[in-house]
């Protein structure tokens, strides 16, 4: 499978985010195509690394399918060839498509993102550390760095373009989408979460954090969209690994993660554009542990 850096298909393209590129398709569809860009500290790679687009669409696709009945959501299909059929023009794109593109219904997406927190860790550790709150909500004391959270909190962020999100108050959220939409996202959210959680921790992988999008599509119903439970939207830790009161290691981009940093201590590199181009070592580390996070998920191996 060969890795992609861009898309360019037959189609009119409405959007491009950090990974995804977005095609409308007539009114009520939408093409999302993931690439292998990856982006670390707010700051897009030179290079790709090979089968991430199809690991993130894929695993998605995964639990969109074991979602379905419990929650509405915009997939339509993930399958090449099945989305080749709706759209006869993609038929001289399949190798482009592959494994890595989704087709949807098309909504208006909420301006929030819908985070869930069953353990303590990352940007919310570092708050509770400092002040002992969450988004400005006051968490019990004496808890330790990834200590599960019971019940899980809801703590929703505003949509950043650019730029790291920002924790919002649950009021704040209301303000923003209204009391029924805020219950509705937030029961949603929670709901996703609940069957996520379970299944993954029956794959040895504890999903620590996550975050979700919602969106209204044509009949006005609020559906699930975007990526689902994927290394890049949450925190996957090894259940067998799994010890609170410290950092625990992840199945995601650590390994460019750590380069970075080292790069960034040794004075090579300030932080900004353009980042320092990676070694082909680290471009493999992490392309294995994404693919080992869509092992531990599905139980199965990423067959393209």
């Amino acid at each position: 499978m060969t890795t992609m850096l861009a898309s360019d298909l037959p189609l009119p393209r409405i959007g491009r985010g950090k990974v995804r590129d977005i095609y409308g398709v007539g009114d009520d569809r939408v093409l999302l195509v993931t690439t292998d860009r990856i982006s670390a500290f707010d700051v897009v790679m030179a290079e790709t690394i090979p089968m991430k687009g199809a690991v993130l669409t894929q695993i998605s696709a995964f639990w969109f399918n074991e979602l379905e009945g419990a929650v509405p959501h915009h997939m339509i299909s993930a399958d090449a060839d099945e989305i080749i059929g709706e759209l006869p023009s993609l038929g001289d794109h399949r190798t482009d498509i592959l494994g890595r593109a989704m087709l949807c219904h098309r909504t208006t997406v909420f301006p929030v993102e819908c985070v869930i927190r069953g353990y303590l860790s990352g940007s919310a550790w570092k708050e509770y550390a400092q002040q002992g709150t969450l988004a400005g909500e006051k968490l019990p004391p004496s808890l330790v760095e990834s200590a599960k959270l019971e019940p899980a909190i809801f703590s929703p962020a505003t949509k950043a373009e650019t730029g790291h999100d920002e924790n919002i108050t649950i009021a704040r959220m209301r303000e923003v989408v209204g009391d029924e939409v805020a219950y509705t996202l937030e029961s949603m959210t929670r709901a996703v979460y609940r069957l996520g959680e379970k299944l993954a921790r029956d794959q040895g992988i504890i999903i620590a954090d996550t975050k979700f999008e919602f969106g209204r599509d044509q009949d006005g119903r609020i559906i699930l969209i975007d990526e689902v439970m994927t290394p890049d939207s949450s925190r996957f830790w090894a259940a067998d690994a799994y010890k609170p009161g410290q950092p625990q290691p992840s199945f995601d981009k650590q390994p460019l993660r750590d380069y970075l940093d080292a790069e960034r201590r040794a004075g090579r590199w300030n932080g900004d554009a353009p980042p320092p181009p990676l070694p082909a070592s680290v471009v493999d580390a992490t392309s294995k542990r994404y693919l080992e996070a869509y092992r531990r998920v599905t139980g199965t191996e990423l067959i393209i």
